[in-house]
C-alpha cells in the first residue's frame, strides 16, 4: 500500500466496445474503460499519485505527457492513462469512433488495438501513461501493411491480472473476463 491509496474512490465506470473500422482494428474482446473521478488529486505534484498507484498495481508508470493528435494504437500492450491535470477530448476507435472528454482524476484503460487520438486539450493537460509489467507499446497507425501483424499481436496480449488503479478486485477484472 502507498500513501496515495486513500485518494482512490469508487469511480463511475463507462465500458465501450469498439468495432474494427477497417483501418483501426480495435479489440474484438475487450471494452475501453473510463473511470470517472476515480482519484482525488493533491495540488502539489498530482502526477505522482498515478505513478505510485499504477506501479503498485503492476502497471509501471512509463511517461508523463498528453495524447498524440493522430489516430494510433498499440498492438503489443494495453495502456492506462491517468489524467492528473487539465482536460481533453479524445476519439477512441478510429475516425468513426466515440469522443470522450476526460479531466483531472479520470483514468482511461485502452485495450490493445483500440485507436485513440486527441481532438482537443487544455493547455495544462497532463497524463501519466502506463502498461502492464512485462509489456511495452509499439506505435501503429492503421497502415494496410501493418494490419496482419497487428491483428496477430493483439490476439496475443493477455488480460492483466490486476486493475491499474484498484488491484486484484477492480472494474477491469469485472469487464475483461
Amino acid at each position: 500500500m502507498t500513501e496515495f491509496d486513500a485518494l482512490v474512490g469508487s469511480a463511475a465506470v463507462e465500458a465501450r466496445r469498439l468495432e474494427d473500422d477497417g483501418t483501426i482494428p480495435n479489440n474484438p474482446e475487450l471494452a475501453l474503460l473510463v473511470y470517472r473521478q476515480a482519484v482525488t488529486l493533491p495540488d502539489r505534484d498530482p502526477a505522482t499519485v498515478f505513478e505510485a498507484l499504477f506501479t503498485e498495481n503492476g502497471w509501471p508508470a512509463a511517461w508523463r505527457n498528453g495524447i498524440y493528435p493522430f489516430h494510433h494504437f498499440h498492438s503489443t500492450a494495453h495502456e492506462a492513462l491517468g489524467v492528473y491535470r487539465g482536460s481533453a477530448t479524445a476519439r477512441f476507435g478510429g475516425e468513426g469512433g466515440v469522443d470522450v472528454t476526460v479531466s483531472a482524476g479520470d483514468v482511461v484503460i485502452i485495450p490493445a488495438g483500440v485507436g485513440h487520438k486527441a481532438l482537443e486539450a487544455s493547455a495544462d493537460l497532463g497524463i501519466v501513461g502506463a502498461y502492464p509489467a512485462g509489456t511495452g507499446p509499439d506505435l501503429c497507425r492503421g497502415a494496410p501493411g501493418e494490419r496482419p501483424a497487428s491483428l496477430d499481436a493483439i490476439a496475443q496480449v493477455a488480460v492483466p491480472g490486476r486493475d491499474p488503479l484498484y488491484g486484484a478486485e477492480g472494474p477491469l477484472r469485472e469487464h475483461w473476463t
